[in-house]
C-alpha cells in the first residue's frame, strides 16, 4: 500500500495519508493508457465540416462553349473544380469520429495512469482547498508554496466556484472535479494534486 504526504495550502506537511493498492498501485499499461486518451479526444470532435463537391455546388448546367474551334481548353461545366466558385475535389464531409471503450478498460487506464504518477511522485495530496475570495493571488500563493512550475492540474472533491475562478487565469494550471476525472487529465499534465477529500471518494467508488 502506498504511502503519500499530505499538504495544506501554504505547501506545509500536515500528515500522511495510506492509498489504496487497487486504484494508485496499479500495473503501468501504456497501450490501454494510449487508447484511453486517443478515445478520448476522438470523442471530443464535433466532426461538423462540410464543404460543397461538383454535384451540390449551385449553377453550371450549360455547357460554358463549344467543345471545338474556340481555340480554348474544353470545359464542361463553369462549376467544376478549377473554376472561381466551383465545387470542392474530395470535399470534406461530416463524419462521426466517436470511439468506444468498454468501461472496465477505462477504469484500468485510469488506475494505470494514477498509479504512474504515484511511482514518479507526480502526485501530491492536499488536506483541503478554499479561498476566502475569488481571487488570483490566493491559487497563485498555494501554486508557488508547492512549486507547481509544470503543467499541473487539481481533483478536487466538490465543484468550488471561487477556487475555479481564483485559478483560472494562472498559466499551466487547471482545476476539474473529482467526478470529471479522466485518463488523459491525469497523463497530459506533469503534476496530479488531489484533495484528500477527492482521494476518499475516488476509492470510495472505485476500491
Amino acid at each position: 500500500m502506498a504511502n503519500v504526504k499530505v499538504y495544506n495550502m501554504k505547501g506545509e506537511e500536515v500528515g500522511t495519508m495510506d492509498l489504496s493498492d487497487k486504484v494508485f498501485g496499479a500495473e503501468y499499461n501504456e497501450p490501454l493508457i494510449h487508447q484511453a486518451v486517443v478515445t478520448y479526444l476522438a470523442n471530443g470532435r464535433q466532426g461538423t465540416k462540410s464543404t460543397l463537391t461538383r454535384t451540390e455546388v449551385r449553377g453550371g448546367g450549360a455547357k460554358p462553349w463549344r467543345q471545338k474551334g474556340t481555340g480554348r481548353a474544353r470545359q464542361g461545366s463553369i462549376r467544376a473544380p478549377q473554376w472561381t466558385k466551383g465545387g470542392v475535389v474530395f470535399a470534406p464531409k461530416s463524419r462521426d469520429f466517436s470511439k468506444k471503450m468498454n468501461v472496465s478498460a477505462k477504469r484500468s487506464a485510469l488506475f494505470s495512469a494514477l498509479s504512474k504518477k504515484v511511482a514518479d511522485g507526480e502526485l501530491l495530496v492536499v488536506d483541503g482547498l478554499s479561498v476566502s475570495a475569488p481571487k488570483t493571488k490566493e491559487m497563485a500563493a498555494f501554486k508557488k508554496a508547492l512549486n507547481l512550475d509544470k503543467r499541473t492540474v487539481v481533483v478536487m472533491d466538490e465543484n468550488n466556484a471561487d477556487v475555479i475562478l481564483a485559478a483560472r487565469n494562472l498559466e499551466k494550471f487547471s482545476t476539474i472535479s473529482v467526478n470529471e476525472i479522466n485518463t488523459y487529465e491525469i497523463v497530459a499534465n506533469a503534476v496530479v494534486v488531489m484533495t484528500k477529500g477527492s482521494v476518499q471518494k475516488i476509492e470510495e467508488v472505485y476500491a
